[in-house]
């Protein structure tokens, strides 16, 4: 019972980051390498903003207008001149994105693993048996994960930007045609992945240990993710994370020598499968 909830918690961690991934992919058609860093970002963010105001609520607050600035700003600086160019010269400066954001990552906080402390108001845990009980935190987890996806599909589906999105990625030339500024449209996508991202990376501060590396796997991951879930689907992204989760999961208690590989080896099936994804188009 606790690895399954432990699946599902990190599915729902998965997904959020692997959302943002998806509408920058699906709706700019940019290859973002970087977007790792900005789950890294999200977390530093919290570290830093928790010490100075003595709250992690707070530091909720204030890190996620600033990690949507941060997306304004590197959209509109760097991404807004990569739209028309090839996937190489995107991996090139993502790639080149990760190093500029890891030095001033080292100049600002340094290079040691840092830790953030559980709230706490949720620093308990709930009895499942006799014997085994579940950190209340984690629970939080899931559940703003939870209410995230809610409202990302919320926002996707039932909204004007939602639509504007739908359409942007569905045929982006037609969108420029009927008079929309694809480019403003750019910027709020991009921007959003960002919050994602970061706000991912923020919730996961008190349960994984705060360190320079930590966008490196769960990049590698959300890939994964967007791959089996269709590019550009938000939902093919939360039953994409759901199946990663827990293979995960259970990979590394019932196969832990070849952990590594069961994540891969599901990608693999699901595109024998599905070469598009679960959920393309979707």
């Amino acid at each position: 019972m606790i690895q399954i909830l432990n699946g599902v918690q990190y599915g729902f961690l998965l997904f959020l980051v692997a959302s943002g991934l998806t509408l920058i992919f699906g709706i700019m058609g940019v290859v973002n390498l970087a977007h790792g860093a900005f789950y890294m970002v999200g977390a530093y963010l919290a570290f830093w903003l928790e010490k100075q105001t003595g709250s992690f609520a707070l530091a909720l607050l204030l890190g996620v207008p600033l990690s949507v600035v941060l997306g304004l700003a590197v959209e509109r600086v760097g991404f807004t001149h990569l739209y028309r160019r090839d996937h190489l010269h995107q991996v090139l400066f993502t790639f080149g994105l990760i190093l500029v954001i890891g030095e001033l990552r080292a100049i600002l906080w340094g290079n040691d693993v840092n830790g953030v402390a559980v709230p706490p108001l949720l620093a308990g845990s709930i009895p499942l048996t006799d014997t085994q009980a579940y950190p209340v935190y984690r629970l939080f987890i899931s559940l703003a994960c939870l209410a995230t996806a809610a409202g990302l599909t919320g926002l996707i589906r039932y909204t004007r930007l939602g639509m504007m999105i739908r359409a942007g990625a569905s045929n982006r030339e037609m969108v420029q045609v009927l008079g929309l500024d694809v480019n403003r449209l750019f910027m709020v996508v991009f921007a959003l992945g960002v919050a994602l991202a970061a706000f991912a990376g923020m919730i996961a501060a008190p349960v994984n240990s705060v360190h320079p590396g930590m966008g490196d796997e769960i990049l590698i991951l959300s890939f994964v993710v967007v791959v089996i879930g269709g590019v550009g689907s938000i939902k093919g992204a939360f039953f994409g994370a759901m199946l990663i989760g827990l293979a995960d999961t259970f990979g590394a208690v019932f196969l832990p020598e070849a952990a590594g590989v069961v994540v891969y080896a599901l990608m693999a099936l699901v595109l024998v499968w599905r070469p598009r994804g679960l959920f393309a188009g979707a």
